[in-house]
């Protein structure tokens, strides 16, 4: 398999400039700014006006609301908005597969990986839950169509992609490329779109998607859990300061973000409420956490990691019918305070410009695993620098330096395998976790490990 690092040989390795930024870099001790100024408040966005009123018609909403309708309102939304700029140097941030190909090359030689050891001899369909410019599925297509087995064992790609622009922009990409050995591309609205098929080997990549999935922030009160709701500020020209919740976050940046005002604010509700009791109780990691805790939990990606579980399962633990890949930052723990903004590669105000800046979370992977188990094996995670090293990252960016002939380019191969394993940056930011369709036996962690990650010991 290690012949697989050194299958494809393109030299145009992608790589951007320094002063843009990967929206772990500016993960923050807290969600929004500090003192708030009437004088200060900006236009309001298309988005900011249904939002206010919808308040002021039926009360405070949760934070689930506000991220649905900033990120995915029909035509105002950040990711449906064709207006916005959201992807690479231009837009409000770049992700691993827009830096190098060796990402999207190695994650292809996963799959590869996983398929083979499956048998080899089920027909493929290849399933990406938000799949951005199409960038990381066609670095993974490349990879597939280098082999003559896997090439002709692709059968379907199927883009879970909710925007009408990306759609076209994943269609310029990828149309050629699938066309030209066979493969049908579809895409779906959402998951549940895509029905299971046990006569397919199923694979199914997440890159950055369960971030910006909306979630529900809970307080633990001595009555229960209660949520945190989003109110209007009663008088946006009076000082309001929203306090950060204690739960300790995972990094802390060196500067605070801009101080913006904002026409909103935290409400906390004035009782339990049946749904904020019932995530309180979905796991039964929040319900050890102390009085005090708050917590940010998404149903929806509960929902939508148990729906990816059926879909790779095994009917009689005897073969794998199909495997996962989830990348995103974030932990193995559930989180109270990571909700930020993104404009510009520069965080903002969570309340800044709703519907024109990028709305996210950290992935609580240890939740994401327990909606996994019920149907397959999830393995890890691990950080992404150990993930693409025992994948043969060094073989591979080695082999494109000598292919590029150039120092200049052999330079920029090099800088940019380094940026996606920085230790201090994405290399730990970002976790990998593998999930197999076949449940095998009870297996310590570092046994699970080696049976997922097996090329190169780390």
């Amino acid at each position: 398999m290690k012949n697989c690092l050194v299958a494809t040989t393109r030299l145009a390795t992608r790589c951007c400039g320094q002063g843009s930024r990967s929206r772990f870099q500016h993960i923050r001790t807290y969600a929004t700014g500090g003192p708030l100024v009437g004088s200060q408040l900006p236009p309001v966005t298309k988005v900011e006006q249904i939002i206010m009123d919808t308040i002021k018609s039926t009360g405070p909403i949760s934070f689930a609301t506000y991220m649905q309708m900033c990120l995915s309102h029909p035509t105002a939304g950040y990711y449906m908005n064709p207006s916005n700029a959201v992807f690479g140097t231009k837009g409000d941030f770049i992700t691993s597969p827009e830096i190098s190909q060796v990402f999207g090359e190695l994650v292809g030689v996963w799959l590869t990986h996983q398929y083979l050891n499956s048998s080899g001899s089920k027909p493929i369909r290849i399933v990406e839950l938000g799949p951005g410019r199409g960038t990381l599925m066609n670095d993974i297509l490349r990879v597939l169509a280098t082999f003559k087995l896997t090439r002709a064992a692709v059968k379907e790609v199927h883009l879970v992609e909710t925007s009408a622009s990306m759609r076209a922009t994943q269609e310029r990409l990828l149309g050629a490329l699938a066309r030209g050995n066979g493969w049908q591309i579809h895409w779906h609205d959402s998951l549940e779109e895509v029905s299971r098929d046990v006569a397919k080997f199923t694979m199914v990549v997440a890159h950055e998607f369960f971030d910006a999935l909306p979630f529900h922030l809970l307080q633990k009160t001595h009555h229960g859990w209660q949520e945190v709701l989003i109110s209007l500020t009663p008088d946006p020209a009076a000082p309001v300061i929203l306090r950060p919740s204690d739960t300790p976050p995972t990094t802390a940046s060196s500067s605070a973000p801009p101080k913006l005002s904002s026409r909103f604010h935290h409400a906390l509700s004035p009782s339990p409420t049946a749904s904020a009791t019932l995530l309180g109780l979905s796991s039964t990691r929040f319900q050890k956490l102390p009085v005090g805790s708050r917590i940010e939990v998404s149903p929806t990606s509960f929902k939508i990691a148990h729906q990816i579980g059926e879909l790779i399962k095994t009917e009689d633990n005897t073969h794998n019918p199909g495997c996962s890949l989830i990348v995103d930052y974030g932990g193995d723990h559930v989180f109270g305070n990571s909700f930020r903004a993104f404009k510009n590669h520069k965080i903002v105000d969570v309340f800044h410009r709703p519907g024109e800046s990028d709305l996210t979370t950290n992935v609580d992977f240890g939740y994401l695993k327990e909606a996994l188990s019920a149907n397959a094996f999830p393995l890890g995670p691990i950080s992404q620098a150990q993930f693409l090293v025992r994948m043969g990252l060094t073989q591979r960016v080695q082999k494109l330096q000598q292919a590029a002939n150039d120092p200049e380019r052999s330079k920029v191969i090099g800088s940019a395998a380094e940026r996606l394993i920085d230790p201090t940056g994405m290399g730990s930011q970002y976790k990998v976790l593998g999930v197999s369709g076949y449940r095998a036996p009870d297996l310590s962690a570092d046994e699970r490990n080696q049976v997922d990650y097996p090329f190169i010991e780390g």
